[in-house]
């Protein structure tokens, strides 16, 4: 097998495509904020089952599994992302849920046959999330090695790469410098899905360790909370490095939608769900996360210049500004599609009420808009 994963069909997009919508599900407590203000929002299997059905329901395509295994930072209680992500699988019909996963916690090849089963039981609705880590406990204290921050990416590669050709090849070779495989074959395969090869294969970071595995072997790249400047300096570099690896990738952003009837309202909102953050759990959270990215010299890491502010929504959410009036907000959206915004991953003060709100309120709005882009021929970014 090559060290770079040819194109698919799922890494081409047309440009007027409808923007896709994903949440962060509360499969750990605390809910996505950092804060002692009301969160009515839970954790257990119920809450979530009826939060997937109705994300489902309004018009969200994918749900994102959080993985966490250690109490921390505000999460005391958390269930573990491949089990609850077939859960959800199994209580929707549409939804496609994403686990989050780490290496080094997950061999490839027992990943992708669990993933394999979630995909042919949901009739190919499964995806994975590829996390390198931040979190040192989470290896240190099970007696796993903590790699420097450019070795966990370059692991990582080497799982993506494993995963895909256990997807896609029979009698799977690979030799890597974390990883082998001799003679494997995974059967049965993924469940037939036009236009879709394997399990979508999602990665994150803001690192150039992480952008270059997004562009060169990643299906998706997800991106922290950012503005249209931060967005679109990630955005370039990716896409470059896909064009140099003869590929293309999609691109999601992360964002914490505080929609209210007019934008003070969604204003005084954040204002107070910052005066009640906690403060300990989130200084915790930043020294962590900051130690983790240290080593990159070119201070793209992760977090790294992240304020106490941001980290009470701990991937930046408010960062991309998705706070005002229903209007304002599917106008914002509307904007980073055209810098290349190919999915929204969002999350919510309370879930199921507010997830609701968003597909009855600006999902209609974003709607109307995207018409309006290709009746125009509005330029968006080139197809891809």
């Amino acid at each position: 097998m090559s060290d770079t994963a040819a194109p698919t069909s799922l890494d081409v997009a047309p440009g007027h495509e409808p923007l896709k919508f994903a949440y962060w599900v509360p499969n750990v407590s605390g809910g996505l904020v950092v804060s002692s203000i009301e969160q009515r929002t839970d954790w257990d299997y119920d809450y979530n089952v009826r939060l997937a059905q109705t994300a489902e329901r309004v018009g969200f395509e994918y749900a994102l599994s959080q993985v966490r295994y250690l109490s921390s930072y505000g999460a005391a209680q958390q269930h573990e992302s491949t089990s609850i992500s077939l859960a959800l699988l199994l209580a929707t019909e549409k939804l496609k849920v994403i686990a989050a996963v780490h290496p080094g916690l997950w061999e490839p090849a027992v990943l992708a046959k669990f993933i394999l089963t979630a995909d042919q039981f949901s009739k190919g609705r499964a995806a994975v999330n590829v996390v390198s880590g931040w979190f040192k406990d989470e290896y240190t204290k099970l007696g796993l090695p903590w790699l420097e921050h450019d070795e966990r990416y370059r692991r990582s590669a080497e799982f993506i790469q494993v995963l895909r050709a256990l997807w896609t090849e029979e009698n799977v070779q690979f030799a890597g410098d974390f990883y082998r495989v001799n003679d494997f074959t995974l059967r049965p395969g993924p469940f037939p899905v036009e236009g879709r090869p394997h399990p979508e294969i999602f990665q994150g970071g803001n690192s150039t360790a992480a952008r270059f595995n997004g562009g060169a072997f990643s299906d998706w790249y997800f991106s922290n909370g950012k503005d249209f400047d931060g967005f679109t300096e990630q955005y370039d570099d990716v896409t470059r490095v896909a064009a140099e690896h003869g590929r293309t990738v999609r691109f999601g952003l992360n964002g914490f939608a505080i929609v209210r009837d007019s934008e003070k309202e969604a204003r005084e909102q954040l204002r107070e769900i910052i005066a009640k953050a906690d403060t300990a759990s989130v200084e915790g959270f930043r020294k962590s996360v900051q130690q983790a990215g240290a080593s990159t010299g070119d201070k793209k890491g992760m977090w790294a210049d992240s304020s106490f502010e941001d980290l009470v929504q701990y991937n930046d959410g408010f960062r991309t500004q998705l706070i005002g009036d229903p209007e304002f907000v599917a106008r914002r959206i509307i904007e980073y599609k055209k810098k290349g915004v190919d999915l929204f991953l969002l999350g919510f003060l309370h879930f199921i009420e507010e997830i609701e709100a968003f597909g009855e309120r600006v999902l209609p709005i974003v709607r109307e808009l995207e018409a309006d882009l290709a009746r125009t021929g509005d330029p968006l970014v080139p197809a891809r």
